[in-house]
Parts: C-alpha cells; sequence; structure tokens
C-alpha cells in the first residue's frame, strides 16, 4: 500500500503524528528499553566493552614511543613538582607522617585514576558519535570501557606506587589488602561518575572547557599533597567534616592507610562514607545514561 502524504502533514502537531504512525504499523527506530531488561543488555555486551577498553588502551599511546609509560610517568612528574614546592619550599609535610615521597605519590596516582575516568568518560559517547549513530547497543557500554581503560592503566600505576612506598622505607603487612577493597570501590564510583558525566558531555559539547577547571579544583581539596586533618585543624568543624567526607580524600584516605604503616588512624565511618558514595555514583550515574538512551546520536 502506498500512503501519500501531502506538503500540510509536514505541520503534523505531534499526536497526529503518533496517530497516523499507529494507523500504519511504523515504531520508533530506537527506543529505550526498561532498566531491567537495559541492565540485561550491558551484562550481554560485556565480551564488546572489554574488546572495546583494550582496542582503546592499544591506540591511546599508538603514535608515542615510550606508549603507557606516559600514563606512569605524567604523576611521577607531577609528584615532583608537587614534592619540590610542598614538601620542600612550603614545608607543608605536617600531618602527612614520616614519608612524605610515599603520601604524595599515593595521593596522586589514586586521584589521577579518578579525574581521568571522569575526563574520558565526558567525551566517551560524543567522541563516538559514528559508533553511536552505526551501531545498536548500549551507550552505557562506552563509559564503562573508559573506566575499564583507566582501571588497567591503574594496575600498572600500582606497580610503581608499591615501588616507591617500599623503596621508602614502608613495610610490607597484611594491612596491604586493604587497598583492593578501596580501589574497587573507587573503581564503582568511577564507573557512575563516567556515566553521568558521558551524558552531560553528550548533550553540551562546551562542557570540555569547564570539566579540567573543576577537575582541577577538586584536587586540591581531596588532601593529595597536604594533610586535610592538619589544614583544617583551626577551621570551622564544618568546613572539616565536608572535606573529609568528600569522596576523591576518601578513597585517597583507605589506600594511604593501607600503604603506609605509620600513617594516622582513619576518620569514623571512612568506610561506609566510601560505600555509600559508589553506589550513590553508580545508580545516579546508570540511570541518568539510561534515561536519555534513545536520544543520544541525534542531531
Amino acid at each position: 500500500m502506498t500512503v501519500a502524504i501531502d506538503a500540510p502533514a509536514a505541520r503534523l502537531t505531534s499526536s497526529q503524528a503518533e496517530e497516523l504512525a499507529a494507523r500504519y504499523g511504523l515504531t520508533p527506530a530506537v527506543v529505550r528499553p526498561s532498566l531491567p531488561a537495559y541492565l540485561q543488555q550491558l551484562w550481554g555486551r560485556r565480551h564488546f566493552t572489554v574488546a572495546y577498553a583494550r582496542a582503546r588502551l592499544t591506540a591511546l599511546y599508538a603514535t608515542a614511543r615510550l606508549g603507557q609509560i606516559w600514563h606512569v610517568l605524567t604523576p611521577l612528574f607531577n609528584v615532583a613538582v608537587y614534592w619540590l614546592i610542598f614538601g620542600y619550599l612550603l614545608d607543608k609535610k605536617a600531618g602527612t607522617g614520616d614519608n612524605y615521597i610515599a603520601f604524595l605519590s599515593v595521593g596522586m596516582f589514586v586521584f589521577t585514576y579518578s579525574r581521568e575516568s571522569i575526563s574520558s568518560g565526558t567525551w566517551s559517547i560524543s567522541n563516538r558519535i559514528e559508533l553511536v549513530r552505526a551501531m545498536h547497543f548500549p551507550r552505557a557500554c562506552l563509559p564503562i570501557a573508559s573506566t575499564l581503560v583507566q582501571l588497567q592503566q591503574l594496575v600498572l600505576s600500582m606497580g610503581i606506587v608499591v615501588s616507591i612506598v617500599l623503596a621508602t622505607g614502608e613495610p610490607f603487612t597484611a594491612r596491604w589488602l586493604l587497598l583492593i577493597p578501596a580501589l574497587a570501590l573507587q573503581t564503582v564510583f568511577n564507573l557512575g561518575c563516567g556515566m553521568l558525566m558521558a551524558r552531560i558531555g553528550a548533550r553540551n559539547h562546551d562542557i570540555g572547557e569547564l570539566v579540567p577547571f573543576l577537575l582541577r579544583t577538586w584536587m586540591y581539596t581531596c588532601g593529595v599533597f597536604y594533610s586535610i586533618a592538619k589544614v583544617t585543624g583551626h577551621a570551622p568543624r564544618i568546613v572539616r567534616l565536608i572535606l573529609e567526607a568528600n569522596p576523591g580524600a576518601l578513597y585517597i584516605e583507605l589506600a594511604r592507610h593501607a600503604l603506609l604503616n605509620g600513617y594516622p588512624q582513619l576518620t569514623p565511618h571512612a568506610w561506609l562514607l566510601a560505600g555509600a558514595w559508589a553506589v550513590t555514583a553508580l545508580v545516579t550515574g546508570l540511570m541518568v545514561c539510561w534515561q536519555a538512551e534513545e536520544k543520544y546520536g541525534r542531531g
């Protein structure tokens, strides 16, 4: 059957268009699935997500002679700069324990994991718009793959961190095993933030100018190169609580407590707060990313 629609049909209201589509059995090209179905699709595409992450990791440093080593060298250069400024010139080592080099290295590498996960997650969908338009798959696979890339980078980075910690005199203890759940919670948090920022980045391309500034500001509030407890010792209690509950600071504190033998005890409920941030970020990021599933790649 041939249906002729004249020029005025271009001005159909949405209800008229829906009625016409229903009459002739037309369906939307892309329909957002239910949340349970979406989760099943994500699980079903897990092999694609992992393979895509490996391909992205291979291509990431394909044009650089040193390859993935740059992911380690950059934080190491930052550690050297921050040690010179804050550890030597400004002497802000108070409250950081007896091993400032290890203190700074753990903070720098752990924060870099979250920073790079969020930064790459922001563009994971918008920078792959041709893939989004050409293939049908849950779009959340892309920010998840971006986080997996950073997780693989973290494994390499942790080898350097452990070497620095041991070389600076820290003993190996059973408490080091706490690093595994600490980084696992951080990974869940990064996944949620990556999906959330992927939705924002897909809708607003100008966010790229703001994200680096926000992440740099966030770093200065996470105690990467100073002790939050020492700096906020005379600050109002609410300021100290906000900084201590900062998720970036929490994951750094958990890692330092695991690796540094003489590090001060954790603040009360640190593990509970870290878990709450991880679950909240994951649920929020997944919901926000899923709600725009049928809109990605349009216009």
